[in-house]
């Protein structure tokens, strides 16, 4: 235990004993904190976006930032995840207001072209419903991206997200409310970029344990 993290604990109503946090105790010369317990967040609310963007200079100062400008997410700093959704899962209206420079966490598909060449970008998800109880299980979701036409690109989509609900979900749950999101386009100007987005606006911290202590060594 070094004396630097002792000293920087304080109570919750800014006092200190001896330097540890109130609810904190010395034993044996380590340190014991007491706090709560959480699990992995769960992202909840989400809102669905798409843009395209053109340039003549580059793609990711110019065609890939038009396109996040024109979907209205350009002041985030873009985080991409994989493709789940949880069942708590709701989607609302884009927000008003954007934070500059906060993190927006997202399921994006993306694609950039040169030279006039189409650009294709699209999301599908459904929601799983268990068979049994009619209860939402979750959702799957499905990114393409390339120089497909729309019928091709939705063509593919369909087939991504069947494909994974043949395998491993199909038994015991329904996929059903299905949702598909497709920007394409032949650009004129030489760097081009597509995207669609969903993305999470919140989260839920699931309590694991109230009461929890640690043991600092």
């Amino acid at each position: 235990m070094t004396e630097n993290m002792i000293m920087q604990k304080t109570s919750p109503n800014g006092s200190q004993i001896e330097g540890i946090t109130f609810g904190s105790v010395i034993t044996s010369n380590h340190l014991q904190e007491q706090g709560i317990l959480v699990g992995n967040r769960i992202p909840k609310d989400y809102f669905i976006t798409q843009g395209r963007g053109e340039s003549d200079i580059t793609v990711h100062a110019g065609s890939y930032h038009l396109a996040l400008k024109q979907a209205g997410i350009e002041m985030s700093n873009i985080m991409t995840y994989s493709s789940i959704l949880p069942a708590i899962a709701t989607e609302v209206p884009k927000p008003d207001r954007i934070v500059h420079g906060s993190v927006m966490e997202t399921i994006m598909a993306v694609s950039n072209s040169v030279d006039g060449e189409r650009v294709s970008a699209g999301i599908i998800f459904g929601w799983l419903f268990d068979k049994k109880t009619n209860q939402r299980y979750g959702g799957l979701v499905c990114e393409h991206n390339g120089n497909y036409t729309n019928e091709h690109i939705e063509w593919l989509l369909r087939s991504s997200l069947n494909e994974l609900y043949i395998n491993g979900f199909d038994d015991q749950f329904e996929l059903r409310d299905m949702k598909l999101t497709i920007e394409s386009f032949e650009p004129k100007k030489k760097f081009a970029t597509a995207i669609v987005a969903l993305c999470f606006t919140n989260y839920f911290y699931p309590v694991l344990q109230y009461n929890t202590t640690v043991l600092y060594q």
